[in-house]
């Protein structure tokens, strides 16, 4: 008989598979529990339609994280930091403070989705990977300048 997965079955296969399997269990043991469905041709064309309502939607995500990206490529931040001697920066720039100067150009990012390797420590201009999504990194600039 053949059944549509529900869900993830260890040793059957994942979530949305059609497999084959003996008429007792499916009847049994798949279906009563909602782990499967039989794949009668609607439940195969309700499959396809939502596997293409799913794909759909992750497009658009990803079309918009590409868009903040360039976004965000386009954009350089400037912190101003308290620098001392031979110019040595008292403190250090993190993730926080990138987070915090995306925020006042009017891009809502994650300080978590800032790839920032170490604090910078150091005056200058540095190039910053942002994860905005899987598939999507963008490189935003950062400049640190002296108060």
């Amino acid at each position: 008989m053949k059944v549509i997965l529900t869900e993830d079955i260890p040793q059957l296969g994942s979530a949305s598979d059609i497999i084959s399997v003996k008429d007792g269990y499916a009847r049994n043991f798949l279906i009563p529990n909602g782990m499967a469905v039989m794949a009668s041709t609607q439940n195969i064309k309700n499959l396809e339609h939502q596997k293409r309502q799913i794909h759909a939607k992750l497009n658009k995500i990803k079309r918009e994280a590409e868009t903040l990206a360039k976004r965000i490529e386009t954009v350089s931040c400037t912190i101003t930091k308290v620098v001392g001697e031979e110019d040595k920066l008292f403190g250090s720039v993190t993730s926080a403070d990138i987070q915090e100067s995306l925020n006042n150009e009017g891009i809502e990012i994650d300080k978590k989705k800032i790839n920032l390797e170490e604090p910078i420590k150091s005056l200058g201009i540095f190039t910053v990977p942002v994860k905005v999504h899987p598939e999507v990194t963008a490189n935003l600039k950062v400049w640190v300048v002296k108060e």
